[in-house]
């Protein structure tokens, strides 16, 4: 594990006592340092005073929805969400996606399952600069994507947030524009493959990048569908 990845800053929200104890003990045990909460009270003012990477989230809490913690994290910070939940049925781990997590474990799980999805959450935070020769932004249509800053910004000047799957897939689309890209080659281009995947993932996060580009995401102007074949981005490309 890099030096990045040791420094990395994580909190637990669970209020089964037992299970914070279990992920807490396998994360510090990793390296990585961590807060532990019961509920959501305490949250925000510790993304904001210790800067937060990554938040491990359970869906159910006592004072408020882990799916709607997560979307209030996510409007209110970059943190990274993987959602833990009793319940592993696709429906919930669709809205999971749809809400922003960038990850979701169903109990139990073994703790090597849980460092991996961790350590695969936090490479694709993308807190690594890109070599010097690289590409560090695209442009699109006045939009411009900086890969260094992992920052969208809008032809208005706005900067767009976006969670980091969000991110990857914007960036794998700009850099292979024009192309058919089927579901299997957008999860290897945005590095997640390396966690199990399940139907719609890629759909759904398709979605969430219209809903922020589009002027109409049901009609689409730079993500198009492309019938049994995936999605394709149309737009002029350059590269910064």
């Amino acid at each position: 594990m890099g030096n990045q990845e040791l420094s990395a800053k994580i909190m637990v929200v669970d209020d089964d006592p037992d299970v914070r104890d279990i992920v807490e003990r396998c994360l510090k045990d990793a390296g990585y340092q961590v807060w532990t909460f019961p509920d959501g009270s305490g949250v925000f003012d510790a993304v904001d005073e210790h800067d937060i990477d990554l938040a491990v989230i359970d869906l159910v809490l006592p004072d408020m929805d882990g799916l709607m913690l997560t979307r209030k994290l996510k409007e209110h910070s970059s943190v990274g969400v993987i959602i833990l939940s009793g319940r592993g049925e696709t429906t919930e781990k669709i809205i999971g996606l749809e809400v922003g997590a960038d990850d979701y474990l169903a109990k139990p799980f073994e703790p090597r399952e849980l460092l991996a999805r961790v350590r695969s959450v936090l490479r694709r935070l993308g807190q690594v600069a890109p070599e010097a020769g690289d590409t560090t932004a695209f442009s699109f249509e006045d939009w411009r994507l900086d890969v260094t800053a992992r920052t969208l910004v809008s032809p208005q000047g706005e900067t767009i947030e976006l969670s980091s799957g969000e991110f990857n897939l914007l960036r794998a689309f700009v850099e292979h524009p024009n192309r058919v890209l089927s579901r299997d080659q957008l999860l290897d281009l945005t590095h997640a493959n390396d966690t199990p995947a399940f139907d719609r993932s890629v759909d759904v996060r398709v979605g969430r990048v219209r809903r922020k580009i589009e002027v109409d995401p049901q009609n689409p102007q730079f993500i198009k569908t492309i019938r049994n074949g995936g999605y394709m981005f149309s737009a002029k490309v350059t590269r910064i």
